[in-house]
C-alpha cells in the first residue's frame, strides 16, 4: 500500500482519532489506527472498545491500494515533524513515513485482527433535531459525574417520550436538564457515557443520523461514523428532584452575576449570596481571616432577606450556557434545592448546608 497526503489533512484526521485509542497498553491493536485505501477512498478508524470513530476521505492520493495498522500516537508524533506532502508506504510489515530525506518506520500489526465496528443495519433510528441535540449535550456536560461508583451517573440520560425528549446529567449535587419538544412514536431511554458526549460535541455540528440498540449508539454523517457502548443501569428518577413550584422568582443579569462571583472566588469557591430588596451581596465562605465581598445593585422584589450558600462552580457552569442576557433563579427555602432556568434548560442545585 502506498499513498500521498498533505500534512494538514492527515494531521487533522489523526488528532480527531486520538481520544479513541487505547492509551495504557501499546501492545494492543486498539492502540493502533486502522488505515485502508481502496477505490479512490481512504478509511481511517480507531477504537478502544468502548467508543470508536471512522473517518472517510476522498482527498488522499492512492498510488497502491491496501491496508495497515500503526500506533496512532507515534504516527501523529512523526507527522507533526514533517511538512507539505507526506508519503505513507507499507514495506515488509512496516509503515514507512517519508518526506524528502526524512524517513520514519513503524511496525504494523495484522490489520485483519482489528476490531469490527457495530453496523446500522436493522437498528432503529432516533429522529431528533441534530443541532438542538448537540447543543443540549453541551449544556448538561458539566453536570455529568466522572468517576461515580454508580456507573449510570457517569453518563447522560437520553429520555425519549412521545411529545418531548429530555437530556439529563447529574453528579448528585446538581441536576441539569434540557427539554426538546418533538414527536416520538415510542418511549425509551438510553444512558450515554460522558466521554462519548464530549467527543460528539467535537465531531458533529450539523445534520446527523442516529441509530441504537441495547448495547450501542451510532451516529454518522457524510464523513464520520461514530459509535459508543451504552451504560447499562437504572438512571435515578430525575423528575422527583425538580421542585414542582417555587416561592421566589428573580431575574438575574448574566454578565453582572459572573463578574460578582469571580470577584469573591479567589478566596473561596464556596460562596454566600444574600438577597436584599435592592441588592445582592456576594461573600466568600471561609473559616480563616481572609475576606472577599461584592455587592450588586438589583431590585429583587423581596420583602425580607434570603441567604443562600452554594458552590460557585455550579453557578458558573450553568451561566456559561445561558443564551440570553439574563436568566431566572427560583427559590423556596435556603436549605432546599433551587433552580436556575434559561428557556428549555434548567439546573437544580443543592445548596451548602452550614
Amino acid at each position: 500500500m502506498k499513498i500521498r497526503v498533505t500534512k494538514p489533512l492527515i494531521e487533522s484526521i489523526l488528532i480527531n482519532l486520538q481520544p479513541f485509542l487505547e492509551k495504557k497498553d501499546a501492545s494492543q491493536i486498539t492502540s493502533h489506527i486502522y488505515f485502508k485505501a481502496q477505490n479512490d477512498s481512504c478509511t481511517i478508524k480507531a477504537t478502544d472498545g468502548e467508543i470508536g470513530l471512522v473517518i472517510t476521505s476522498n482527498d488522499i492520493i492512492i498510488e497502491e491500494e491496501g491496508a495497515f495498522t500503526a500506533n496512532g500516537k507515534n504516527l501523529l508524533d512523526y507527522i507533526r515533524m514533517l511538512n507539505d506532502e507526506i508519503i505513507l508506504e507499507v514495506v515488509e510489515n512496516n509503515l514507512i513515513i517519508k518526506q524528502n530525506r526524512t524517513k520514519y518506520k513503524l511496525p504494523t500489526f495484522n490489520f485483519n485482527n482489528f476490531p469490527t465496528f457495530p453496523v446500522i443495519e436493522n437498528k432503529p433510528q432516533i429522529f431528533l433535531d441534530s443541532v438542538n441535540l448537540i447543543q443540549g449535550f453541551k449544556k448538561i456536560s458539566a453536570a455529568i459525574d466522572n468517576n461515580n461508583p454508580k456507573f449510570e451517573l457517569n453518563g447522560a440520560l437520553l429520555d425519549i417520550k412521545t411529545s418531548s425528549t429530555m437530556l439529563v446529567g447529574t453528579d448528585t449535587r446538581r441536576l441539569a436538564v434540557v427539554t426538546m419538544e418533538n414527536k416520538n412514536e415510542f418511549k425509551f431511554s438510553l444512558i450515554i457515557p460522558k466521554k462519548a458526549i464530549l467527543e460528539i460535541q467535537k465531531l458533529f455540528i450539523d445534520k446527523i443520523d442516529i441509530y441504537y440498540d441495547d448495547t450501542n449508539l451510532i451516529i454518522q454523517n457524510e464523513n464520520h461514523y461514530f459509535f459508543t457502548r451504552l451504560i447499562n443501569g437504572n438512571y435515578p428518577d430525575y423528575q422527583r428532584i425538580i421542585p414542582n413550584e417555587s416561592k421566589i422568582s428573580i431575574k438575574l443579569p448574566k454578565k453582572e452575576i459572573i463578574d460578582s462571583i469571580k470577584k469573591v472566588t479567589p478566596v473561596s469557591q464556596e460562596i454566600k449570596l444574600i438577597f436584599l430588596e435592592n441588592e445582592i451581596t456576594f461573600e466568600a465562605l471561609t473559616t480563616d481571616t481572609k475576606e472577599a465581598k461584592d455587592q450588586l445593585l438589583l431590585n429583587t422584589g423581596l420583602n425580607s432577606n434570603f441567604e443562600l450558600n452554594v458552590n460557585s462552580r455550579y453557578l458558573l457552569d450553568f451561566i456559561a450556557q445561558v443564551e440570553e442576557n439574563e436568566f431566572e433563579l427560583l427559590l423556596n427555602e435556603p436549605t432546599l434545592p433551587f433552580v436556575l432556568k434559561d428557556k428549555n434548560f434548567i439546573t437544580v442545585i443543592m445548596p451548602i448546608i452550614a
